[in-house]
């Protein structure tokens, strides 16, 4: 056995493991004597390292040396003298389905499972990622409610949904466990209110955004924030208990809460959760807000790539639904065709909404005119309105079983499409850039009420980061190990040509109100729009606990403006294209230097690294100017670039 881990973190590898565990393999196997087996592993970290400096080499050589020490052999007694039980699988509190068919395939017994225990139309239930507590993580982020200001920053950026805030009644605590953590809420208007951040311990990936986006410092300790990591195992059983309180509490009223700044977004319940995605991923805390913001009527066109993986990844998934049973309807299709089948979605949903209008309006003789019209002429431009829908079509579907009329089973089909829906075209920058670009062109000059969300990886990263035309010139990858010598697309520019489209290219961890405003302009523009999406990646060749700070250098070299363009503005008056961002304070290179594609080529080949790079710093400066220029011009003036 071995705590390669510890080993890891001593060695200053982190939490990569994989030289330890070949190292303990060789030694232990004897398919090489070890010393030879030893030599091999060194000059093949060598040879596949040094491309990334001679530090990163040595520090594998460390881990190597180290390893051996690490290892202990455990002597097996003849019989079992332990008492101790494997722990379940899954919580009692499970559905019937969890403990019977994705139990069995979560701990590697599937095949076992007979054909019957499918469902016969291969739907599977929702939400059942929350039932398989991974526990991977040896530091979790431990809240201190004496030091915390409240804002919502960590949860917001947290990738994996296990950072959730609520505020409720202080007679709440009259049952809560003893360490059950609390605070008075700091905003004026709640006297007796309490609020609680908690921590779903057995989720948590352990990447240490949280800690990255937290602005409260101890007065006292400025080493100390108001989240901080610590050790999982003195806190775990604890943060169970606390969990399981926790969920009782009831989510927050959408009424209740502003959800137009980050402060009141920490309240909304997240419909994606504890996915399989890595940890500090920079996709995901986009996903999780579509489902916060738009979850009980979003309808989802995933891309093949990440997001398909993390999103749908059976036997247990991410998407999830409320109490009430309603949560998004996700469906992924191919890279080449995702646009065209997002774009299906709306028409289908028009269509069907054309259809329960029609057939409603002829049912004069089982519902009275008044009914009828609450439910044609509504706006549902706020939630409150969608609510109040929602509680008329239910009232209507109640009637209509209850009516022996063929028109009344037609439009017990479609009724709930009276209630808007929400769609959206999700996927990353292989899909929007490349394989898809003219489906996606194609859905955005469509003119339809469609959201796209671009999560902009800069590479294709499901499939082991090859270049993309959204590869930024001077970055490697493969199939640009030289350095990428074209600029990127700027795939925003191209949306805006058209006039009529909403574009928005956002970054959570550089300016996460922006991000928030442009997904809700985004949703509630009546046109096409499309959200470019900064997503760090560890094809970035950073560590992720870094994305915040990476998107933030991103922002203020220039290399991604954040932008917004609204056509509704040019209708009131107003100049369409907002720039979000402040004129560049650094220079690319302070950006682009932290990151391992960058770094590379400087390394092996510094003549090249330096031309390319100064090319992309000009081509930062020429796309700053026009984007300045646009957002200078008056209403009347402005013109599209085409």
């Amino acid at each position: 056995v071995i705590d390669a881990r510890t080993a890891a973190r001593d060695a200053g590898m982190g939490r990569r493991i994989n030289t330890i565990m070949q190292t303990c393999f060789f030694a232990l196997s004897g398919v090489l004597p070890r010393d030879e087996a030893i030599e091999k592993i060194k000059a093949a970290i060598e040879k596949t390292y040094m491309r990334k400096g001679a530090e990163i080499v040595q520090l594998n050589f460390k881990a190597v040396d180290a390893s051996l020490d690490h290892l202990h052999k455990v002597e097996v007694p003849n019989k079992v003298s332990s008492t101790k039980e494997m722990a379940a699988a899954v919580s009692d509190l499970a559905p019937a389905f969890v403990k019977e068919v994705t139990v069995p395939m979560l701990i590697g017994h599937g095949d076992d499972l007979p054909v019957s225990s499918i469902p016969v139309d291969g739907t599977y239930p929702s939400g059942t990622a929350r039932w398989e507590k991974r526990n991977i993580a040896d530091f979790i982020p431990l809240w201190e409610p004496e030091v915390c200001i409240q804002c919502g920053n960590c949860s917001f950026v947290c990738p994996h949904s296990v950072i959730r805030a609520r505020f409720y009644d202080q007679s709440t605590l009259d049952n809560a466990p003893a360490t059950f953590e609390s605070a008075p809420v700091s905003a004026r208007g709640f006297p007796d209110a309490r609020y609680t951040l908690q921590i779903y311990v057995e989720d948590c990936t352990g990447c240490g955004l949280c800690v990255e986006a937290c602005p409260a410092y101890d007065q006292n300790d400025k080493s100390r924030k108001a989240i901080n990591m610590v050790d999982k195992d003195p806190v775990t059983e604890a943060g169970i208990i606390n969990t399981e309180f926790f969920d009782t509490i009831p989510v927050n009223s959408r009424a209740t809460v502003n959800f137009g700044s980050i402060r009141g977004a920490q309240f909304l319940e997240p419909l994606f959760e504890f996915s399989g995605a890595c940890a500090g991923c920079g996709e995901t805390p986009y996903v999780r807000l579509l489902t916060q913001l738009f979850g009980p009527r979003l309808l989802v066109a995933n891309a093949t790539g990440c997001s398909s993986i993390y999103g749908g990844n059976l036997p247990a998934t991410p998407w999830s639904m409320n109490k009430e049973g309603r949560g998004p309807a996700w469906s992924n299709s191919l890279f080449e065709d995702n646009a065209e089948f997002g774009l299906g979605m709306r028409v289908s949903a028009d269509q069907q909404l054309a259809m329960a209008k029609q057939i409603l309006s002829e049912m004069t003789d089982h519902f009275d005119q008044e009914f009828i019209d609450s439910l044609l002429a509504t706006d549902q431009d706020i939630g409150t309105e969608m609510n109040q829908q929602r509680d008329r079509v239910g009232e209507l579907k109640s009637r209509l079983k209850e009516i022996d009329d063929p028109r009344a089973k037609s439009l017990l089909t479609v009724a709930d499409h009276l209630v808007r829906r929400s769609v959206w075209l999700v996927g990353g920058d292989g899909w929007a850039y490349d394989i898809g670009s003219s489906g996606l062109d194609h859905a955005l000059a469509s003119g339809r009420n469609i959201n796209v969300l671009v999560l902009d990886t800069e590479v294709y990263s499901n499939t082991g980061g090859q270049a993309s035309k959204s590869t930024p010139m001077a970055a490697t990858a493969k199939f640009a190990a030289a350095g990428k010598a074209v600029t990127k697309k700027d795939l925003g520019l191209q949306a805006i040509s058209y006039g009529n489209v909403y574009v928005a290219r956002v970054a959570f961890g550089a300016n996460a109100q922006q991000t928030l405003q442009a997904i809700r302009e985004a949703e509630a523009y009546p046109g096409p729009s499309i959200i470019l999406a900064y997503s760090p990646c560890i094809a970035h060749g950073i560590d992720l606990k870094d994305g915040l700070s990476q998107q933030e250098k991103a922002v203020d070299s220039g290399y991604w403006p954040l932008i917004r363009y609204n056509p509704e503005l040019r209708k009131q008056g107003k100049k369409p294209f907002i720039l979000d961002s402040t004129r560049p304070s650094i220079k690319l290179e302070e950006f682009a230097y932290n990151e391992q594609r960058y770094k590379i080529l400087q390394k092996n080949n510094p003549v090249e690294a330096e031309r390319l790079m100064k090319l992309a710093q000009e081509s930062l400066d020429l796309r700053w100017q026009t984007y300045e220029h646009m957002a200078e011009q008056e209403p009347a003036e402005f013109q599209p670039i085409s």
